[in-house]
Parts: C-alpha cells; sequence; structure tokens
C-alpha cells in the first residue's frame, strides 16, 4: 500500500510539472507573438558569421518583405531586398548583382507571417538570457529572441550552398518610417 501512495505522488508532481512547463512555454511564447504583431519596422546594427567571416553593418527592416543593409568594410556593400528581389552593390567597384531569393530560408525572417508561424510551431528552447525557437519546416531556422524584452536578437540558417549563417543583431529603434525608395532594387551596372 505504502508503494502505491509513492506511486501516485510520483505521478501527481510529474503531472504538475508537465503541466507547469507546458503554461511557461505558451506564456514565452505568447509575449514574443505580442511584440511581434506590434512590429511594422526595425532599424538595427548586426553581426553575421558565414564560414568563419565575420561581417558588420546596419539594417533596415520593414514588414512585409523589406530590407536594405549597409555593410562597413573596404567593399561598401549594400544588400536590398524588396519583397522576392534582392540585389548586392559593391559601391567601391560600382558593381550591382541580382539574385533570386524564392527558396531562401532568410524569407522566413522577412515576412511577420512566417515568423509568427515559426514561433508557434517551433521547438522553445530558454537560457538565461536567450529564447531560442528552432523550427524544422522547409528548412532549418533556429530564431533568438531577448528574454526579458521578448525582442528579436539574431537567427541562425542555412543558405542554398549548405553555409551556415549566424546574423546577430541589435536593435536601434521600432517602427520607424523611412523615405521613398529606401527599399528600391539598383539597376544591373
Amino acid at each position: 500500500m505504502l508503494e502505491n501512495v509513492k506511486f501516485f505522488k510520483k505521478i501527481f508532481f510529474i503531472s504538475v510539472f508537465i503541466l507547469l512547463s507546458a503554461n511557461l512555454v505558451a506564456k514565452e511564447k505568447n509575449l514574443i507573438i505580442t511584440q511581434l504583431e506590434s512590429l511594422s519596422s526595425l532599424e538595427f546594427k548586426f553581426e553575421q558569421l558565414i564560414n568563419e567571416k565575420t561581417e558588420t553593418g546596419n539594417c533596415l527592416l520593414k514588414f512585409p518583405g523589406k530590407l536594405k543593409c549597409d555593410y562597413y568594410g573596404e567593399k561598401e556593400k549594400e544588400l536590398v531586398i524588396n519583397n522576392k528581389k534582392l540585389a548586392i552593390t559593391q559601391k567601391r567597384y560600382n558593381k550591382t548583382y541580382h539574385y533570386p531569393i524564392s527558396k531562401s530560408p532568410f524569407l522566413n525572417i522577412l515576412y511577420k507571417d512566417k515568423l509568427l508561424e515559426i514561433v508557434q510551431s517551433g521547438k522553445l528552447v530558454i537560457s538565461e538570457q536567450f529564447i531560442k525557437l528552432i523550427y524544422l519546416g522547409d528548412n532549418k531556422i533556429t530564431v533568438l529572441f531577448d528574454r526579458k524584452t521578448f525582442d528579436l536578437k539574431g537567427w541562425q540558417i542555412f543558405d542554398q550552398y549548405n553555409n551556415k549563417i549566424d546574423f546577430s543583431l541589435s536593435i536601434i529603434a521600432k517602427n520607424g518610417v523611412f523615405e521613398k525608395g529606401t527599399f528600391k532594387i539598383p539597376e544591373t551596372n
């Protein structure tokens, strides 16, 4: 009889722990969703690591699907995405290259509905500083949020060449208004 009581106590405590954990996960995800739903745009500084090479710069992101990044460095690189078109300009060489991005996992960040889907269905991992959401859709993507503010902090994706891209960001401003033409795709030269 004493063994049955101990067994039921264990089951009870395990059940309570599972329920509390599920509620905590739901609460964290709801707070992130609320934060994302209030965003129309972001201005941020970034650091991007691809194959041991680090690049830094500033970006403007406007939902849905618009991004402009100015990279620091000698090539004076500029990246512009306007919906499904991407252009990279190396100002130092006065060269612009256009790329299709229709299958890029990066599009998951540029469209709020896709980002919300990642939050809702991604596996949540919580550390002291970050909330990590791991999404295994068409492409694996990991999105990071600040543990205290629930702000977007970065992501990890693999590009079409299977290069691992770690992108971290520091928000400068939210919901800013950008000049007309900010996200205009440059002509090929």
